[in-house]
């Protein structure tokens, strides 16, 4: 079911559509080296041997939980007599500082063009040399009616699937279950087609039913790797630190990478535990930095006593939703002008063009405040940022209503 074609691709219109960056770069023949960076199942090996279809380059593939250095530099000796050769790393955040350093000289010569996939922050996991000679390309989550186009498609393409009666009834578990995942859905569908003889009828209980009879064990690797990360979380932001051990444990005997639990845990102590308890991020960012040194297995001591702090602490969210609703306001508004009297005026030019002027500096004032208009005009007044119900910022509000009174409704 692997399009060949960016016409037969579903989703990833920002990308592959009419004005995408990837679709202009094979029509000019000119395609970059490129990182494509997004969750699982969203058509990051589709879209490269698309690339490598259309351009009609040498095409090569590399898994990196696989290859060493040795297989790197074999690939990179072929493509010395086809400049231009594609590269294609699954994975590419699997490989070390040795293994990426392999593929710099070969990059920069353009003896081969890469593409690495990846479902981790490429900032993070890329080395900064090889990131600076990729383009980086963001992939999206498929959403509800591509998923179920994809469905549509193989019920009408697949050689076995078109000659049999399949009806799809209902659909939520299968998205649920599925999580985004494209591969992930057409697994759910065959594994149902195969379970049911004659015409099948999928339902939400059926889909359930099969699902839970089949949960693979879990690989790092693997489908189950996103599913016991996410129990993880949840148990975490949950408040249960009985759930979060166990799946924690779960990753550790699965041979999770370190980094990627920490990694974790320090997002979601912004995330969901936030200035309800600040100590919480200083304490996952050290737990990310100790268990890089210690590694495994005494790693396994400071990450449970990370999980046990964070899953014990009071929880908040409030700086993430702020974020996310300044951040709808500057999509909805645009460039709105800094208001004059807090621009930076380094200039005498600027002085003259009132930059600066009227400005109060707040540690002249009593308390450290003065009361002043920061927000552009358009959007003054806006509140963006609501205290959690929680004992650290409740006293947050106390404060910023004694500084602000009505303006913003603490």
């Amino acid at each position: 079911m692997r399009p060949v074609k960016l016409d037969e691709l579903v989703g990833q219109e920002h990308l592959t559509g009419p004005n995408g960056i990837i679709r202009k770069a094979i029509q000019s023949g000119n395609v970059p080296s490129m990182i494509l960076w997004g969750p699982p199942g969203v058509g990051k090996t589709t879209i490269a041997n698309i690339i490598a279809n259309e351009v009609k380059k040498p095409f090569y593939t590399l898994s990196a939980v696989s290859a060493g250095v040795k297989d790197v530099r074999e690939v990179i000796e072929k493509a010395r007599h086809s400049p231009r050769s594609i590269l294609f790393i699954d994975e590419i955040h699997r490989f070390n500082k040795s293994q990426q350093d392999a593929l710099l000289g070969a990059v920069e010569k353009g003896t081969i063009t890469l593409i690495g996939a990846t479902t981790e922050n490429p900032s993070f996991e890329v080395n900064s040399a090889l990131l600076s000679r990729s383009q980086v390309y963001t992939l999206k989550a498929l959403g509800e009616e591509q998923l179920l186009e994809l469905v549509r498609q193989a019920l009408t393409r697949d050689e076995e699937l078109k000659n049999r009666h399949v009806e799809i009834q209902e659909h939520q578990a299968l998205l649920n279950i599925s999580g985004g995942d494209g591969r992930k859905l057409l697994n759910l569908v065959e594994l149902i087609c195969e379970a049911v003889p004659g015409d099948v009828v999928i339902t939400d209980k059926l889909v359930m039913e099969l699902a839970n009879k089949h949960i693979a064990i879990y690989d790092k690797s693997g489908e189950q790797h996103y599913d016991i990360i996410s129990a993880f979380i949840k148990s975490i932001r949950g408040s249960d630190p009985n759930a979060a051990l166990y799946y924690l444990a779960r990753m550790i005997e699965g041979g999770e990478d370190v980094k990627f639990i920490a990694r974790r845990m320090v997002i979601l102590a912004s995330e969901d535990i936030g200035n309800a308890n600040p100590t919480a991020l200083i304490m996952a960012t050290n737990t990310f930095q100790a268990v890089t040194m210690i590694g495994y297995p005494e790693a396994r001591i400071i990450l449970a006593q990370c999980v046990v702090y964070m899953a014990s602490s009071p929880k908040s969210n409030a700086s993430y939703m702020a974020i996310e609703s300044a951040l709808r306001a500057v999509h909805e508004t645009g460039d709105l002008p800094v208001p004059l009297a807090i621009r930076n005026a380094p200039t005498k030019l600027m002085k003259n063009l009132d930059y600066g002027k009227g400005y109060q500096y707040a540690h002249s004032y009593e308390g450290n405040f003065v009361n002043m208009e920061f927000l552009p005009d358009k959007i003054k007044g806006s509140k963006f940022y609501e205290p959690g119900n929680n004992a650290r910022e409740e006293e947050l509000r106390k404060y910023l209503r004694s500084l602000w009174k009505d303006k913003y409704g603490y």
